[in-house]
């Protein structure tokens, strides 16, 4: 029996074939099925190797429309942020409420997270995760009369000085109604009249007028006596002196000054007006008076302001409302 012998070729018909197997290569289609969640991988001619496709394809998609909802949108007034809402919220939508007295805002994310526990054995990932980037935030623009008013509140003041602002917001300042004036609560008077009572009765003030506010700007004048006053102790022998300080006025008759006022201001911009007891104080130092305005428990008003603006976008978007901020 004959052996077969190898087929020989000349060099270059071997270099041929080297080469037509090493150029050799196949179009690379995207399976009807992908998975985007997992990697697609392809080998190379060149030493074999491999190369993830995962990103060309999702570049591709994303190309004529994206796969996905992601951005912030920054809206002007609540309206516009329940109208957004509504437009994007699904089931897992919710909004988280910042109370920041100095940059309120209101974040409503359509893509959050859905409810129930995590699962973090699931080898797909979470079923309950969500990506989170599409968002809006409507930031509470505070009124210039709110900026004012805090702006001065527990700042001292010469007379001039309290005298100049008072006159350019006078038109905040209300008199008060002759219930208020004379600390009377009546079951016929208004709920703000009989609160605005109890207040000056817990930090023992009495209301003034506008009128008395702006004459103690222009004329008010200070003039202080000092007393001296000697107590003896009978059973011990003990004596103390003291100074008696009194102000009077210019014709000498002790001073009686109102140490309280009443402003009605909106806290957010073309909000609703909310009537606040101020208090108003002055200390002579020296030969000058310095006067002091401070709002009395601004909090409790800002907090009111800003759950009645909640409850408005709760009612209209049927959206959870979270105290704080998001996770970022």
């Amino acid at each position: 029996m004959s052996e077969t012998l190898p087929t020989l070729q000349n060099p270059a018909e071997t270099m041929r074939d080297i080469m037509a197997e090493i150029g050799h290569h196949e179009l690379v289609t995207t399976p009807e099925s992908l998975d985007l969640t997992a990697p697609h991988l392809i080998t190379l001619p060149k030493h074999r190797n491999v190369e993830n496709l995962t990103a060309h394809h999702r570049a591709a998609l994303e190309y004529l429309k994206p796969t996905r909802r992601k951005g912030t949108a920054h809206l002007k007034d609540l309206d516009s942020l329940i109208l957004w809402a509504n437009r994007f919220k699904g089931e897992t939508s919710a909004m988280f409420a910042d109370p920041n007295m100095e940059a309120p805002k209101l974040t409503c994310i359509a893509d959050y997270h859905a409810s129930g526990p995590i699962d973090p054995l699931n080898p797909k990932g979470d079923a309950t995760a969500r990506h989170c980037h599409h968002r809006a935030i409507y930031s509470f623009p505070l009124s210039k009369e709110w900026k004012a008013w805090m702006g001065i509140s527990g700042n001292s003041q010469d007379k001039d000085e309290m005298g100049e602002f008072i006159e350019a917001n006078a038109k905040d300042i209300m008199d008060p109604t002759p219930a208020v004036l004379d600390l009377v609560e009546k079951e016929a008077s208004q709920p703000w009249e009989n609160r605005l009572i109890q207040t000056a009765r817990q930090i023992e003030g009495r209301y003034g007028q506008l009128a008395q506010l702006l004459a103690m700007a222009r004329r008010f004048t200070v003039h202080e006596t000092s007393n001296l006053s000697v107590t003896t102790n009978r059973d011990t022998g003990e004596s103390a002196i003291q100074f008696l300080n009194e102000h009077k006025d210019a014709d000498g008759a002790p001073l009686s000054v109102p140490n309280l006022i009443i402003i009605a201001i909106p806290v957010f911009l073309n909000g609703a007006h909310y009537r606040m007891p101020v208090r108003f104080r002055y200390r002579k130092s020296g030969a000058q008076v310095k006067f002091t305005l401070s709002i009395y428990n601004p909090e409790k008003v800002f907090e009111a302001a800003f759950d009645e603006a909640l409850k408005i976008a709760e009612d209209g978007t049927e959206l959870p409302i979270f105290q704080g901020s998001p996770e970022s």
